[in-house]
């Protein structure tokens, strides 16, 4: 179902990431109410300075049991959901210490579903509302040495697919975004890695327009990647071993290596 984002409340985790920071600029500008939320207080103050009205700052780290369930009892009024924070989780597997692998389920998967949880029942008593999941391409393919991300993105894409299900009829929306390679902001930008041309990019605002696509639109999926790259969605879900060869043809566990090296200090 449609949500009107004008006059709506949005709570937008990761908000003070470039991607975060787009989807919530892009949400202010068509009426809503953001509620912004991140580990870092002096980047949510600074956007919240620039927003103006109709904005309001509830930092927590997801990484924390308590803080998320916190986080959600202070926005149990919101419209809309946007789960957009996100650990990086690049690099081979057994290079991740359990700590490590704890932080990105809890930030990538667990808080997602703990949000969801406490804030589809007050959307469900409104009769109206919108639940949004910033995935990755990564939750369609899994290339070399992204069994830890992807694990956490195609957990995140099944869950909203199944969630969508459940919220049926309800007056509550679930979608799911899948970005590709972001540059400007985010993970991918932040690794400094170097695509071969043939790849292709988008940028945060084109993730922002993608979430209100979803929004306005209640369509359940949307990737926010060049055709190259959507096309390996595709042949993956039909043939995962030839794509899998083909990726290491093309270099693949290069960019992988790359950017799990470019990401470490994140973990």
């Amino acid at each position: 179902m449609a949500l009107t984002l004008d006059g709506c409340r949005a709570l937008v985790t990761g908000a003070s990431g470039g991607i975060g920071q787009a989807i919530a600029r892009e949400l202010h500008a068509r009426g809503a109410t953001v509620v912004l939320t991140s580990r870092r207080a002096e980047m949510l103050a600074r956007l919240h300075d620039e927003l103006g009205e109709r904005a309001e700052v509830l930092p927590a780290d997801l990484t924390d049991a308590g803080e998320v369930t916190a986080l959600a009892g202070a926005a149990a009024e919101v419209d809309l959901l946007v789960a957009n924070a996100a650990l990086p989780a690049s690099g081979p597997f057994l290079n991740f210490e359990p700590g490590e692998i704890d932080r990105a389920l809890d930030v990538n998967l667990r808080a997602p579903m703990q949000l969801a949880r406490a804030l589809a029942p007050g959307m469900i008593d409104r009769g109206r509302g919108h639940l949004v999941f910033i995935a990755s391409i990564a939750g369609k393919v899994a290339s070399p040495g992204s069994s830890l991300y992807s694990g956490t993105k195609f957990g995140m894409r099944g869950f909203a697919f199944g969630l969508r299900e459940d919220l049926l009829g309800t007056g509550v929306g679930v979608t799911t975004v899948l970005p590709g390679f972001i540059r400007e902001a985010g993970m991918f930008h932040d690794a400094g890695v170097e695509l071969p041309p043939w790849v292709g990019t988008r940028s945060p605002e084109q993730v922002a327009a993608a979430v209100v696509k979803g929004v306005e639109s209640g369509r359940a999926e949307i990737d926010v990647a060049p055709l190259t790259v959507r096309a390996g969605g595709w042949i993956g879900g039909i043939a995962p071993a030839a794509l899998a060869g083909l990726q290491r043809r093309l270099g693949g566990e290069k960019i992988s290596r790359e950017m799990g090296e470019g990401q470490r200090d994140k973990r």
